[in-house]
């Protein structure tokens, strides 16, 4: 199974910014979809950002495209998430994914980390 281990997560004012850090334990982890995905209380998780293995082809979802950003570097085996212009609404648990296509299908999750942006 990969392992994946999330940080960066923690309290920011809104319109700040924070960049999160998923940690994969695959050797194979170049050749995997990365995503982001969130869930805040009460509400669905849903999905934020991916990219492909390449690392040039990114989805976002519509609620923080022109603000977020997802990159990886393949050698340090870590895809990153930076969050800008937060508002409050951007609070969730965040967690990172590996193996999926698009906003589906996912095979790997990690733990999540807590992302509260305050007004």
């Amino acid at each position: 199974q990969v392992q994946l281990v999330e940080s960066g997560g923690g309290l920011v004012q809104a319109g700040g910014s924070l960049t999160l850090s998923c940690a994969a334990s695959e050797i194979t982890f170049n050749t995997y979809t990365m995503g982001w995905f969130r869930q805040a209380p009460g509400k669905e998780r849903e999905f934020v950002a991916a990219l492909r293995w390449s690392g040039r082809s990114t989805y976002y979802a519509d609620s923080v495209k022109g603000r977020f950003i997802i990159s990886r570097d393949n050698a340090k085996n870590t895809v990153y998430l930076q969050m800008n212009s937060l508002k409050p609404e951007d609070t969730a648990v965040y967690y990172c994914a590996a193996g999926g296509s698009y906003s589906e299908g996912y095979d790997y999750w990690g733990q999540g980390t807590q992302v509260t942006v305050s007004s």
